[in-house]
């Protein structure tokens, strides 16, 4: 079972974007999704037809409640959708950090440190899905630990803009402390999201960042992004001659998807 965290400390790089196109992609080939929302937003909930008042998943995270009671079927037009199940956000995610502090006592009698909680409880998972895809948070709290430390992969969503590449500074030194300390057999791959090819400064950044990372083919800020989340289409279901859906076809290659 492959567990594939898409992360940035930085909001607005693309990553509920790429969670959707990776998760239908994969259910598309027939294999079996399960799709983790941490977001406190809810956007990839929403994207994948699930709304609720409450989530389950910091009562899931610390062992109150079972893995059966925090999922639900995504819903959406294409059969594609029965391969994919989900645990949804909800604003009471929010409250996880509060939740973690008052079970410190049984989380290290369980899961030693809290940052283990969630690789722990995919355990459950072998043998029922393929694959594992988490939506984090766009900051370094409990939620994106926890993510990356459970993660086989890490896809990392950034702009090719001066503000965006300088926040992966921070996120690599914890990618690096995570992958020494609790999960060497970590990799990852950084996408160059929302990228206007037609901006010399844009493929200047790009040429920086392949110089000092492994970059994936870039995805570029076209319509159709906007038009796949609002429609709940996934870009595979455009026609051919979408760029958009060349765009990701380049991606899902290069990773081996």
């Amino acid at each position: 079972m492959q567990i594939i965290t898409v992360a940035n400390n930085k909001g607005g790089v693309g990553k509920t974007m790429q969670c959707y196109q990776l998760a239908c992609y994969l259910a598309n080939k027939g294999h079996k999704i399960l799709v983790i929302d941490l977001d406190s937003q809810a956007n990839l909930s929403t994207t994948m037809g699930v709304q609720i008042q409450r989530s389950l998943i910091p009562e899931w995270l610390i062992g109150d409640v079972a893995l059966e009671d925090v999922i639900v079927p995504a819903d959406g037009k294409g059969d594609f959708y029965q391969q994919i199940d989900l645990i949804p956000a909800s604003r009471h995610l929010a409250n996880l950090s509060k939740l973690l502090i008052l079970s410190e006592g049984e989380i290290r009698k369980t899961a030693g440190r809290k940052e283990r909680l969630l690789r722990g409880r995919l355990k459950e998972c072998v043998g029922k899905y393929e694959y594992v895809v988490v939506d984090t948070p766009p900051m370094l709290g409990d939620e994106l630990i926890m993510a990356l430390v459970a993660a086989t992969r890490v896809l990392i969503p950034t702009q090719a803009q001066d503000y965006s590449i300088d926040g992966l500074e921070e996120l690599m030194d914890t990618f690096e402390i995570i992958k020494e300390t609790e999960n060497p057999g970590m990799e990852f791959s950084i996408i160059p999201s929302m990228v206007n090819t037609r901006r010399n400064i844009e493929k200047q950044r790009m040429e920086e960042l392949a110089q000092s990372f492994n970059i994936t083919p870039p995805i570029r800020n076209l319509v159709q992004m906007q038009e796949s989340i609002s429609l709940r289409k996934p870009v595979f279901k455009f026609g051919k001659r979408s760029k958009s859906r060349n765009d990701y076809n380049e991606l899902w290659e290069f990773l081996q998807l």
